[in-house]
């Protein structure tokens, strides 16, 4: 199962830097499209930390940053490639996929920073608390990851561009939001962790043969 979570990791981040374009309303607060799924990241690195080791996480996410560098480029000789005459949505194409350095550089610095730091916080409790206490582990080192996230991915992306009073409203607006989705994902991290712990034992009983 560990193929199909990383998968649907590196999946995730592709697809989180397309929709970041899209912003929509939340109880009259603005929110990029991007968090709906860019915080599911995480409860996968968790999972898979928890059934895998942290060797593992810490591989999916060298693997998601590299993803993430290589769809940039790719998108970017996409762009650059010289339009068909009947293709005349190419500044549609541009805007919506091109995006600015400046956002793209904060979503890198950000995935990096946060990323590690949800899975040392992850393993620090988990060798704590061994295989009890998964929501506790769960939920802090995501709590925790997606604020130094938050921070670090509008600040750079939009400091010195909006007034400070916005940027802190931006902040907490979207790391509340991240908050209540990894709330509410935790009884999904129990299951996707039963799951992938069936599969890793009957392979290994296959193996074993």
């Amino acid at each position: 199962m560990l193929i199909y979570l990383n998968a649907l990791f590196t999946g995730l981040l592709v697809i989180s830097n397309v929709l970041g374009v899209k912003l929509f309303a939340a109880g009259g607060v603005v929110l990029p499209a991007a968090v709906i799924v860019y915080v599911i990241t995480y409860l996968i690195t968790d999972v898979i930390g928890e059934v895998y080791g942290k060797d593992a996480a810490r591989k999916t996410v060298q693997a998601g940053f590299i993803t993430q560098i290589l769809a940039m480029i790719f998108i970017f000789i996409a762009i650059e490639l010289p339009a068909a005459p009947v293709f005349a949505e190419q500044i549609e194409f541009e805007t919506v996929l091109g995006g600015s350095f400046r956002v793209m550089l904060a979503s890198l610095v950000s995935y990096i920073a946060s990323q590690n730091l949800d899975v040392s916080i992850f393993h620090s409790l988990k060798k704590k608390h061994g295989s009890e206490k998964l929501w506790l582990r769960n939920n802090f080192s995501t709590i925790t990851s997606q604020l130094i996230d938050t921070i670090l991915f509008v600040t750079i992306a939009f400091g010195g561009t909006v007034p400070f009073g916005v940027l802190v409203v931006m902040i907490g607006s979207q790391y509340l939001f991240k908050v209540i989705v990894a709330l509410i994902d935790t009884p999904i991290a129990y299951l996707l962790v039963k799951m992938a712990g069936k599969s890793e034992t009957k392979q290994r009983a296959v193996l074993s043969k």
